[in-house]
């Protein structure tokens, strides 16, 4: 049978998602074709934000890449503008980057043209470093100028307005928001909630002008935006100017083809044109009962809807969405759903504390949920949101119902774990409608193991990604056994079927008799493990437990131990050894540089490399030569290719960088000087940049620390090795003394808690990472004692290179073998 010929125009996220729902239940009813206007793939243009400020790049937020085209059978013309529709041929016409016109027949047609960014009509508009903030273009844009300028203004503080800032101010750049309204974010956050945000920003070192109406744009020589002139006549310098001052339907097209326009293209329930039924409209540009969407969530589920009609199943209707709003501007919690800002009627329930930065406010009207603010504390809000559109009656919860949903008894949830918390028919992914209940079943059915697995499988967490932790909780719970309440966790290895956490907990847990498990052969036998001398799995694990929960008191069994750290030394694929020399932070002195060189001659050592992490590797050094070239050379590093502490990288700071407010390389010696003898579960890398240019990549370190004009901002949690992780923003701190108290800590914490082999990154998705900022932010007492705890196991451990006796070094396994004849 002929395929019908479907076309869309428009490349975005909507009629992409339309498409893809289309494939899966009707992949064989249409020839399709898609035009779109930038040269790239479908990308999710809710990440932008993230690639401005540095954390992501713009091929890691492709959601559906060139090849899926091809898979799909689907004739993507990229980079082409539709010039016409001729809606009595039904041909689409386009013209390419080049000049080149193509054109498509259809049979149905897709109108998927989103929206534009809404510019002032001020004069000055047109100057050069004046943008919006809409596609990868803008995006890139912002990033080449802010390599180059200083001052940036922001004319609008809604949404995308503060993530700009905030992407921009990540970029090194000193940052001014201009906002007509007289609180933040008016539409999606009530007076109170709006001057938190402020008061938090400003922290960061964002500037705000609140009530400021602009005038025009003031252009200097070359033609490019100097200054912005107010109304009043002052002045603010800007050598980039970006306009987030809203969106407008992009109906050009449309109004041309004399469809119906009111607000965007007006459609019915079916997502069909009132004007031609063979023409849709889906996404941004779509106008339905008098409502245009702007939020990914109701797009989605307009092309669910639309591609149901497009399969000819006759069923579906689009009813119109109700909205939520998250902020994903690092760091910060904010949630808005509903009417949160009452009226007649309603009723709220207020809890406010602002010195610990946290607000709530619910509205309730005729014992239902119709509106809710959270802002600081947002760990209920999806739980609210079920509430607000479900309809509940409030009467028999309404005492805790500002507490959150773990307080709730008839829901019968209990701990901290929000995954653990949830029932298979809550939604985790509001953007794509997935619920829980679909994610384990798509875990257990297709055995996913990783993020993007369940990503390519559900779209969960595909979209604006303020639900992956609560994935990533759900994987790590569901694909280590059989989903409950008390998760089933994988035994160590095959010597035992106890878990990683069953061993922690009977090592910390004193005998009857009041002693303790202190050596491997003990834990062996109290836990009846299978192969009595355990394995090269186990044995690392079991030993890394005993020394981490009894410091001082268990023995460390170096035989116990991967052969980096029995010889203190990174072992390289042809038998030879790399030696890294400990330069705290970085720093060095020509004293150690000769010394070095003098090992490198002396020792005819091969290659000399400089590291990712700012160190001098030495490799090919023959193991029979180890102890002399370290003690030639005279510098520690004995536990540089543990698990432990590795590195600090630094960048100069302060001290000699004109952009530097903090001195990043004294803080940088400090950390390492404090804490480069711990061992942990895994490697540990640290990062401290002067600045938020963030020169020292602190971004993907398991704890990064940045220096701003009032003190220091600390990030947990980030990996750059295979799978890039960026950190969770994770404390505002003033001084240096609480940078090293909050990371002792955290180190602490991660040293107890974390499993053998476990990264920080992994350790924080399966406990949450609320559990660690109430165990570190939230007690403080907790959190000085955690800091007391790692001092005292790290008081007096030796160097394994200068101090073999204490450390208990066998320097037999450096001596060369003698052949006998």
């Amino acid at each position: 049978m002929k395929k019908a010929k479907l076309v869309m125009v428009g490349n975005g996220m909507a009629g992409v998602r339309t498409l893809e729902e289309l494939l899966r239940i009707a992949p064989d009813l249409y020839d399709i074709t898609v035009f779109g206007a930038e040269p790239h793939p479908n990308y999710n243009r809710i990440l932008l934000s993230p690639v401005l400020a540095g954390e992501q790049t713009l091929d890691e937020i492709v959601l559906n890449d060139w090849s899926w085209y091809t898979d799909n059978g689907v004739t993507l013309h990229a980079g082409f503008k539709v010039s016409e529709v001729d809606r009595i041929k039904r041909v689409v016409h386009a013209v390419g980057p080049n000049g080149e016109q193509v054109s498509a027949e259809y049979d149905r047609l897709i109108m998927a043209t989103g929206s534009n960014p809404f510019i002032l009509p001020i004069p000055g508009k047109d100057l050069k470093g004046v943008l919006a903030y809409r596609d990868i273009a803008d995006t890139q844009a912002m990033i080449d100028a802010a390599a180059t300028y200083k001052h940036a203004v922001v004319i609008g503080g809604g949404l995308l307005g503060l993530e700009a800032a905030n992407g921009l101010m990540k970029r090194g750049m000193t940052v001014s928001v201009v906002h007509v309204a007289p609180w933040l974010m008016e539409r999606q956050l009530d007076d109170v909630a709006g001057k938190m945000l402020q008061a938090s920003l400003e922290e960061r070192g964002m500037k705000f002008l609140i009530g400021a109406q602009t005038q025009e744009l003031v252009g200097g020589e070359d033609g490019r935006v100097k200054a912005i002139r107010f109304k009043d006549g002052s002045e603010l310098p800007a050598d980039l100017l970006v306009m987030a001052v809203g969106i407008r339907p992009n109906t050009a097209l449309a109004e041309s083809m004399r469809l119906h326009v009111n607000k965007g293209i007006v459609v019915s329930d079916t997502m069909q044109t009132v004007t031609d039924p063979r023409i849709y409209a889906v996404g941004e540009c779509a106008a339905h009962r008098g409502i245009a969407y702007g939020l990914v969530a109701p797009l989605f589920e307009q092309g669910k809807v639309l591609a149901t009609h497009l399969a000819e199943f006759g069923i579906g209707r689009y009813t119109g969405s109700l909205t939520s709003t998250k902020l994903k501007v690092t760091g910060i919690d904010l949630f808005s759903a509903g009417n949160f800002m009452g009226g007649d009627g309603t009723e709220e329930i207020v809890m406010s504390d602002p010195f610990g930065g946290v607000y709530k406010k619910l509205v309730i009207k005729d014992d239902k949920l119709v509106g809710a603010c959270l802002y600081g504390d947002t760990v209920d809000g999806s739980w609210y949101f079920k509430l607000l559109r479900e309809g509940r009656a409030l009467s028999d919860i309404r005492d805790k119902l500002m507490f959150g949903e773990s307080n709730i008894g008839d829901v019968g949830h209990q701990g901290h774990n929000k995954a653990a918390a949830m029932a298979d028919t809550d939604e985790v992914c509001g953007c794509n409608g997935v619920t829980k209940g679909s994610i384990c079943k798509a875990i257990k059915d297709k055995g996913l193991f990783t993020l993007e697995e369940v990503r390519k499988h559900t779209k969960a967490s595909a979209s604006c990604g303020s639900c992956t932790g609560l994935v990533e909780q759900i994987l790590m719970f569901t694909a280590g056994g059989d989903y409950s309440a008390t998760p089933k966790l994988k035994a160590m290895c095959g010597c035992t079927d106890h878990g990683h956490a069953a061993v922690r907990e009977a090592i910390a847990t004193p005998l009857p008799d009041g002693s303790k498990l202190l050596t491997t052969a003990q834990v062996f036998a109290h836990l009846n493990w299978k192969t009595p001398n355990g394995c090269a799995s186990c044995r690392p694990a079991v030993n890394y437990y005993l020394i981490s929960t009894w410091p001082k008191e268990a023995k460390d069994d170096p035989q116990s131990r991967y052969i980096n750290e029995r010889s203190h030394a990174n072992i390289q694929k042809d038998g030879t050894y790399s030696v890294i020399p400990r330069m705290w932070g970085g720093e060095t002195t020509a004293d150690e540089l000769r010394r070095i060189a003098d090992a490198v001659d002396k020792y005819k050592i091969p290659t000399v490399k400089v590291t990712g992490g700012q160190r001098i590797d030495l490799l090919g050094v023959k193991k029979e030569d180890l102890v002399n070239v370290w003690k030639d050379i005279g510098m520690p590093s004995g536990h540089a290719y543990a698990k432990a502490l590795r590195t600090v990288k630094t960048c100069v700071g302060s001290e000699w960088c004109r952009m530097g407010t903090q001195d990043s390389t004294q803080m940088g010696k400090d950390l390492e000087r404090a804490m480069w003898r711990m061992y942990a579960p895994h490697k540990v890398k640290f990062a401290v940049s002067g600045c938020p240019r963030n020169c020292a990549e602190a971004g993907i370190k398991d704890v990064g620390i940045i220096g701003v004009d009032s003190g220091w901002e600390m990030y947990v949690g980030g990996n750059g090795g295979i799978k890039t992780e960026v950190a969770h923003f994770f404390a505002k701190l003033k001084t240096a003394e609480e940078v090293m108290e909050y990371t002792g800590a955290f180190m602490q914490l991660y040293r107890l808690e974390g499993w053998y082999l476990e990264r920080t990154v992994h350790y924080i998705n399966r406990v949450g990472l609320d559990y660690v900022k109430k165990r570190i932010l939230d007690d403080a007492e907790g959190r000085k004692a955690l800091w007391e705890q790692l001092q005292f196991a790290l008081d007096g451990e030796p160097d394994p290179w200068f101090e073999f006796d204490k450390a208990a070094v066998d320097t037999r396994q450096f001596e060369a073998v003698v052949a006998i004849a």
